[in-house]
């Protein structure tokens, strides 16, 4: 019997279960339910989506702005510039940590907890860096805020997944990217000027706290949640109180807390994922490149613009506008193509097929090499003027976002019934190759030259041009051998 061992207390029988538990569970009233996020109003829908992009996009920006600032603190600290560079590579790093933490937090407990703690959290950890009183206590910090910004990595896009459908999910996301790249884009002259101004390394440290407890200020009184299961929760609870029907409730409600089932969602099967999947694997590693390189520049650009062409510190730091620039031209690269692609859409009969996520990639590809390449063979001598490697930023960018966003959306659709895990395992590859760009890459510049780093990392960008051209061609036929996902359909 399933009720040995059970008590009700004061000697009461257990009560025989509901003669259909269905009949006590809450659902929406169709596809036009008000409830559901998707009938929201687009203003509800705006605000949610600047609220947690900006949270995105603050992270990001924190990610970056302390790397202008290394030398006056390695100084203050008695430490060599590649110690103080840690502080950067850390916080990178702890961004592929935090997944296993706030993913699952996110599917139980929604999406407003787990983004509003950590923005806060996130916060005082920055806080905390920007008084250290010695090196071990700022790179430490750093790191914790940098597990704390992982929520936004990590359930950003399902919240966007949560509130839009096929058809403006795209749009939503291309503005998630822009964020992603935008903030280190960014933080690389405001944290310039900031570090040789009267204000100090700290502050570049201090705004971003207080970014930070801004946001998450406001998610806290007004974030609305946006996953339906835990919508449905809320629903069956005013209900409950309503009737006084305590048999009332959600499926959500059913669900145990199973650590080994989260710990292999999360950790073990994005790990095994990465491994085994050649799509997952190469995807993540092209994209990998792609994003760390953003923090590569972040040595690369002020080696360049400092000692070749003897800008001043904040001033060197400007012709990041270029890369941001490109990345903007990206996004309306991608989003010139969505209508395009939600008409294919539309002729399948809204059946997905992942490989018309890369089209953009077949352009952006040999865009990004073409760029790394003009960067250092016009950037490396002070008789050609300074424009001109700035230039090359544009290109750069553009291929930057227009690889990145296409790849991530790919996987996503290719690995639908295992998207969470996708995302993890992407994000937890890309983070950790990412955070060891900051520690080599001005040496690298300084000590190969700039034509060399940049003859690098330009083959290596030509390397992975095949990628996306590949799985365009051949994805529909590793999917169909993927035994993660023939064992998912079986399911």
């Amino acid at each position: 019997m399933w009720t040995k061992g059970l008590s009700m207390g004061s000697g009461k029988p257990i009560p025989p279960l509901p003669s259909d538990p269905e009949d006590y569970t809450v659902d929406f009233d169709g596809v036009d339910d008000p409830l559901h996020p998707y009938n929201w109003t687009i203003s509800t829908k705006l605000f949610i989506s600047v609220l947690v992009c900006s949270g995105t996009y603050i992270v990001a920006l924190t990610s970056a702005i302390f790397s202008p600032a290394v030398k006056n603190a390695s100084q203050e600290f008695g430490v060599s510039s590649e110690v103080g560079a840690l502080a950067t590579a850390l916080y990178v790093l702890g961004f592929a940590s935090g997944p296993v933490i706030w993913a699952p937090t996110s599917e139980l407990r929604g999406r407003k907890w787990p983004l509003t703690i950590a923005m806060l959290l996130g916060g005082t950890f920055t806080i905390a860096s920007a008084v250290a009183k010695d090196i071990q206590t700022l790179i430490i910090c750093r790191f914790f805020a940098g597990v704390c910004g992982a929520s936004q990595f990590t359930v950003v896009p399902g919240v966007l997944a949560d509130i839009y459908d096929n058809t403006y999910r795209g749009v939503a996301i291309s503005v998630y990217a822009l964020t992603v790249f935008g903030g280190p884009s960014t933080a690389s002259f405001t944290g310039g000027f900031i570090a040789s101004s009267t204000l100090g390394w700290r502050w570049t440290l201090y705004i971003p706290a207080f970014l930070s407890f801004a946001n998450g200020g406001i998610s806290l009184f007004f974030l609305r949640e946006t996953y339906a299961p835990c919508i449905l929760i809320e629903k069956a609870a005013k209900i409950r109180r309503k009737t006084h029907n305590w048999a009332i409730h959600a499926r959500h409600d059913r669900v145990e807390v199973n650590l080994r089932h989260l710990l292999d969602k999360y950790f073990t099967r994005p790990l095994k994922m990465l491994f085994t999947e050649p799509i997952i694997f190469l995807v993540s590693l092209y994209m990998s490149f792609i994003y760390g390189l953003v923090y590569c520049l972040l040595g690369a650009y002020p080696y360049v613009f400092e000692e070749i062409y003897g800008m001043a510190p904040g001033i060197s730091d400007l012709p990041f506008i270029g890369l941001l620039s490109g990345q903007v031209l990206a996004i309306c690269f991608v989003l010139s193509r969505h209508a395009a692609y939600v008409k294919k859409l539309e002729k399948n009969n809204n059946v997905l097929v992942p490989e018309w996520r890369l089209t953009p990639t077949l352009i952006g590809a040999p865009i990004f090499a073409i760029g790394i390449f003009w960067f250092g063979w016009t950037g490396f001598t002070p008789k050609i003027h300074w424009a001109v490697p700035t230039v090359a930023g544009i290109f750069i960018g553009f291929g930057n976002v227009s690889v990145f966003l296409p790849c991530f959306n790919y996987l996503v659709d290719a690995y639908l019934p295992l998207a969470a895990s996708a995302v993890a395992a992407n994000i937890i590859l890309r983070s950790s190759v990412a955070a060891g760009f900051p520690l080599f890459s001005r040496q690298m510049f300084e000590n190969m030259g700039v034509q060399w780093a940049g003859t690098l990392l330009g083959c290596l960008a030509v390397i992975m041009i095949p990628v996306p051209y590949t799985f365009r061609v051949y994805g529909p036929l590793l999917r169909k051998k993927s035994k993660l996902l023939e064992e998912q359909d079986k399911d």
